[in-house]
């Protein structure tokens, strides 16, 4: 895979070093508060002497994801990082303004559309720029931890770019139920890195600030597969037996027919058949009832919980 010998080296982030066989918590200062309070990023780099792959994973880019926080955070805790090969960076969360506002965005600006950033622009660009300068220069290849957003639930999947075999190799490694590939947004993270050839799958699982028990252990199994794949933890380290993973090769979202209150009829990651009721749109009235029927056999993966829609609001996800 990757055709290549890995060979991680000395890390070096913000001028302090990791050697091989070294483990260290580096804090990078990122800004203050108005009231002078230092807010800094926590990046745990964990090298080990043995060669091997060179793997960043990243949690809480959208500072409301808190799943992706909770995700990486209790694979800290449950010591998953000890590495016997290579080398893993690990940022638990990335946006930290975003996460003390409960927001998407760190002061208005979307950290994952202000690629490759800059030095001297807003916040957001410049925690694009020290990201790509300072960490991800360092690996060979990234796993990027997201969860829907606005109260809509993505079912545990992963996500990698068509053009990149080496990124579809991971994902299929990974073992996620769903896995497709996702064309690149401009100014992203992952379309960033793809211009260095550093593969990139995006894992997205349960929805913004909420925490989802499945989409967290589906994460971190995901996470064991391709750390175990290389050999860069022990293999004692026990993962559930892998379900089979569903290649989706087309994804559309339904839209509401009719404003209303929504109530959905199926699980999130469910099969559906062509023309059988998977939710109705109801008028707060009780006066008229809209069944919302599925318009091919397909798959749920990921479903709107708000109840309350307006018409060409996005109901289910659905992949074929």
């Amino acid at each position: 895979m990757f055709n290549k010998e890995f060979k991680n080296e000395e890390v070096i982030i913000r001028g302090e070093r990791v050697g091989l066989g070294e483990s260290k918590l580096i804090k990078i200062p990122l800004d203050r508060l108005p009231t002078g309070t230092l807010i800094e990023i926590p990046v745990y780099v964990f090298n080990s002497e043995k060669p091997g792959p060179t793997i960043l994973l990243q949690g809480g880019l959208h500072g409301d994801e808190v799943n992706s926080v909770e995700l990486v955070r209790r694979m800290l805790i449950d010591k998953s990082y000890k590495i016997h090969r290579g080398c893993v960076i690990v940022l638990p969360l990335l946006n930290i303004f975003g996460f003390l506002d409960f927001s998407r965005e760190m002061h208005g600006k979307d950290v994952n559309r202000s690629f490759p950033g800059s030095k001297r622009g807003s916040l957001a660009s410049r925690l694009a720029y020290y990201l790509m300068k300072e960490i991800t220069k360092n690996v060979d290849f990234a796993i990027d931890y997201h969860t829907g957003g606005a109260q809509r639930s993505n079912y545990p999947q992963i996500r990698y770019t068509p053009e990149d075999e080496n990124g579809k190799m991971l994902a299929d490694i990974f073992g996620s139920p769903f896995r497709f590939g996702s064309k690149m947004i401009a100014k992203s993270f992952r379309n960033e890195c793809f211009r260095y050839g550093i593969p990139v799958i995006v894992y997205e699982g349960g929805e913004s600030l909420r925490l989802d028990e499945y989409a967290i252990q589906e994460g971190i199994y995901g996470t064991l597969r391709v750390l175990k794949h290389f050999n860069m933890i022990s293999d004692d380290v026990l993962i559930p037996e892998e379900k089979k993973s569903i290649l989706i090769e087309k994804k559309s979202w339904l839209r509401a027919r009719a404003a209303g209150i929504f109530n959905a009829k199926v699980a999130n990651g469910a099969m559906i058949k062509k023309g059988a009721i998977i939710g109705f749109i109801m008028d707060t009235y009780g006066e008229t009832k809209f069944p919302v029927k599925a318009p091919k056999d397909g798959y749920i993966i990921a479903k709107n919980n708000f109840p309350v829609v307006n018409l060409g609001d996005p109901l289910f996800h659905i992949g074929y």
